[in-house]
């Protein structure tokens, strides 16, 4: 009986093995799949140089982005007063508008990095749940998917901001943590959608009935098996949902409900580039450079993410192996 045990142990660990080779060459297929394609290099370029300045922002900087230069207000760029303390002018009570959108690099991939984890692990554990158990489970988790995919979500974080914008939450980190609640609670139901149509898939697969035959509980078979192998959309769906946060912000601070405004010297996170682009808006005919930079950066980080997330796409896909 024990001989009979061992060999079945070890003729449903060989296929497993060898699942487990196959799904390691295919993560390093599409990672040179995705390094040949030129746009999502160029995209990568461009987030890590955004990181780098986001990171290092208080030595790039060349002034506090809070200090106020008496006299200064609406001063023009560089080029228009020869003023080279001023690259980019002042806004209207004299801050350095360079400063400002170097450190709103900071508050706005923030915005977008930080909510990606609370996302994804809501919308992971919910699409595995619902797509491994099935039955009346699945029917639960995907009715509640369904609702909260139905509410408009710029308008759930205005409504959301604006109800709790001077209550305790409202003020943590000048905002950052109500932004950070309210994208989660509506963000992760795309994510739980693709992982149940996955898990659905992946379930039936030989390697995983094999690990339930041997008696793997249901957390390791989902842990081991069946999540390694529903990573990719996922990824590529991450790709999408970073650059959708930041421009969110973008909006909600445009709106003047976004990160709300501080004048500590020490914040970590002074302002954004939402907020800069209200700024620039009421100042556009006394200096219009206040709302160019920011509204140049907004388009270049998303058109980045979306190069990487349309080559995490095409990399990921097996069918492109064949064509590539």
């Amino acid at each position: 009986m024990a001989e009979a045990t061992r060999t079945a142990a070890i003729n449903t660990a060989i296929p497993q093995k060898m699942a487990e080779r196959k799904s390691a060459s295919l993560w390093s297929d599409a990672w040179k799949r995705l390094l040949k394609n030129r746009g999502s290099v160029i995209g990568m370029i461009t987030v890590a140089f955004f990181m780098f300045v986001a990171i290092f922002a208080p030595f790039l900087a060349p002034h506090n982005p809070q200090d106020m230069f008496p006299g200064e207000s609406y001063k023009g760029a560089v080029w228009d007063t020869g003023d080279s303390r001023f690259i980019l002018g002042t806004d209207t009570i004299g801050r350095d508008v360079l400063s400002r959108v170097i450190f709103g690099a900071r508050t706005s991939l923030a915005v977008g990095f930080i909510p990606l984890g609370v996302i994804l692990l809501i919308g992971m554990t919910v699409g595995m749940a619902a797509g491994y158990f099935g039955g009346r489970t699945d029917n639960v988790l995907m009715r509640l998917t369904d609702i909260v995919y139905a509410f408009p979500d710029i308008l759930f974080f205005i409504i959301m901001i604006t109800a709790l914008r001077d209550t305790w939450i409202g003020q943590l980190l000048n905002g950052f943590v109500l932004l950070f609640v309210a994208l989660a609670l509506v963000t992760w139901v795309t994510v739980a959608r693709l992982m149940r149509g996955q898990v659905l898939a992946v379930k039936e697969r030989d390697y995983v009935e094999a690990a339930r035959s041997i008696g793997s509980s249901n957390g390791r078979i989902m842990l081991r098996h069946i999540l390694p192998n529903s990573l990719a959309p996922i990824i590529v769906a991450a790709a999408f949902i970073v650059p959708a946060a930041i421009l969110a912000e973008a909006i909600l601070g445009f709106l003047g409900i976004g990160i709300r405004p501080t004048t500590d010297p020490n914040a970590v996170f002074p302002t954004s580039w939402g907020t800069l682009l209200l700024d620039g808006r009421v100042a556009l005919q006394a200096q219009i450079w206040i709302l160019i930079p920011p509204a140049i950066c907004i388009a270049v980080i998303m058109l980045a993410f979306t190069f990487i997330g349309d080559g995490l796409r095409d990399a990921l896909d097996p069918m492109m192996k064949g064509r590539s």
